[in-house]
């Protein structure tokens, strides 16, 4: 039994990153992982995401950014082994007055 379709996850853009790449969603295919290769970590995914869109200030809307998984947020992005099939949305900061 091959599998030929490629772990994807889908990304949510809001506010700046929405801008920054124009799509309010995407889905991203995972880097493939090879025999004995390491998991592909939530940590890894903004440069995955400026490298799919460069050109664009999405690297920089990233670095201050959050992440939220299947509605649930994040705090330690390096502990999320992502397997596809998630949601993920990128949380900007937002600013108030």
């Amino acid at each position: 039994m091959s599998s030929e379709s490629q772990p994807e996850v889908t990304l949510l853009y809001f506010a700046a990153a929405s801008t920054a790449t124009g799509l309010d969603f995407e889905r991203v295919p995972l880097p493939a992982a090879a025999s004995g290769s390491a998991p592909f970590r939530l940590s890894s995914l903004a440069a995955l995401l400026a490298s799919r869109h460069p050109g664009t200030a999405l690297g920089k809307v990233l670095e201050g950014s959050r992440w939220s998984v299947d509605a649930e947020m994040v705090d330690e992005p390096d502990q999320v082994v992502l397997k596809g099939g998630e949601e993920i949305a990128v949380i900007c900061p937002v600013s108030g007055g």
